[in-house]
């Protein structure tokens, strides 16, 4: 059974050069119509973004067919950059869902027509309820955008698809404007990766943002050995069962870490041809002192930093008195090292 990576499927036809060619043209369409939208915005998006700012409840978000779509990813970049956000069908919201927005809401409406039925039907309900109204349209004379307490209008679009009919384009637009209200307002708000991190516990920004504490070996795996033994004497004493570092932390008579013993300084150690019995040496006089460590309330972030920076393996966790309580080795996050690297050219391309 052949194994590996799966074989693309490369078909030569004579039509090949059209599929590609059509298909940069939709591309180019797309983004053409992001440029001309972007020129477009004006004073409502700021509007739209300061109303956002002093909402007191949730951002309902809701549409119908590719917009509700479009709307439930917004309500997710929301709530996901600290803006208490939830999608709400509008076909279900006059079936008894009406009862999920509040006095204090803000309804964020996106219908590019403007006059899709569903979402209209809304408009005297959310007055009658009190919430404040945002649209996101392509018309500004529309229904929706006249009853909206702000209107974002993107203006005519043409659609990418070839009948002109199928919302591709429009879609486009919504979900980029969308993204640029939603980071608009966590940017005013100061939102930081912390806080970003706490709504992704299970993403790698969130096991960064995590304390060392829930990452480091503790107890039988990690190899600990005291001063005044010999080498022979601290790998016995050190000796555990199952998964190990490779590293030996080194403590004193009140447990206080005083040197590190890798496996590579035991591979140069037995290399050397001018001892009889290399084993035999003293451990502190071959450990390395005063390795880097870092605190038990440190991030997993900042102990990738400095495993990266320093480019060794293995990474002490101390107590406020000095003493190992665990260690973090690098295959445990290894992983975490692209992803970090990316939120710090981000960081830097941002400021």
């Amino acid at each position: 059974m052949e194994t590996g990576r799966p074989r693309r499927l490369h078909v030569r036809h004579e039509g090949n050069r059209e599929h590609l060619e059509y298909a940069r043209q939709v591309l180019e369409t797309e983004a053409a119509a992001l440029r001309t939208v972007r020129d477009r915005l004006d004073e409502s998006f700021a509007a739209a973004v300061n109303l956002l700012l002093t909402c007191k409840g949730s951002v309902i978000v809701t549409g119908m067919g590719k917009a509700g779509i479009v709307g439930q990813k917004l309500a997710a970049t929301l709530a996901s950059t600290g803006t208490r956000a939830h999608p709400l069908h509008p076909a279900e919201a006059v079936h008894g869902d009406l009862g999920r927005i509040g006095a204090e809401d803000i309804v964020l409406a996106l219908s590019y027509s403007g006059e899709t039925e569903e979402v209209v039907r809304l408009v005297d309900p959310v007055r009658q309820i009190g919430a404040k109204l945002i649209a996101i349209t392509g018309r500004g004379q529309s229904t929706l955008a006249c009853a909206a307490d702000v209107a974002i209008v993107l203006g005519p679009l043409n659609e990418a698809c070839p009948l002109g009919l199928a919302p591709s384009t429009s879609t486009t637009a919504m979900m980029a404007v969308g993204d640029a209200l939603a980071f608009a307002v966590s940017k005013a708000r100061r939102f930081e990766p912390e806080q970003f991190a706490a709504f992704h516990p299970a993403g790698s920004l969130g096991k960064l943002s995590q304390s060392v504490r829930n990452l480091m070996r503790v107890g039988t795996e990690v190899r600990l050995a005291h001063t005044g033994r010999t080498v022979r004497e601290a790998l016995i004493e050190a000796h555990r069962p199952g998964r190990r570092t490779g590293a030996m932390l080194i403590v004193d008579e009140r447990g206080v870490l005083q040197g590190i013993f890798t496996d590579g300084d035991l591979v140069r150690l037995l290399g050397r041809t001018d001892l009889d019995d290399p084993l035999e040496l003293p451990i502190e006089h071959v450990m390395t002192r005063n390795p880097a460590t870092i605190g038990e309330s440190a991030t997993v972030r900042e102990a990738v930093e400095r495993l990266s920076r320093g480019k060794f393996s293995q990474l002490p966790v101390l107590d406020e008195h000095g003493r190992p309580i665990g260690i973090l080795d690098i295959t445990d996050v290894i992983t975490l090292i692209p992803d970090l690297d990316r939120e710090q050219d981000s960081t830097a391309k941002a400021a």
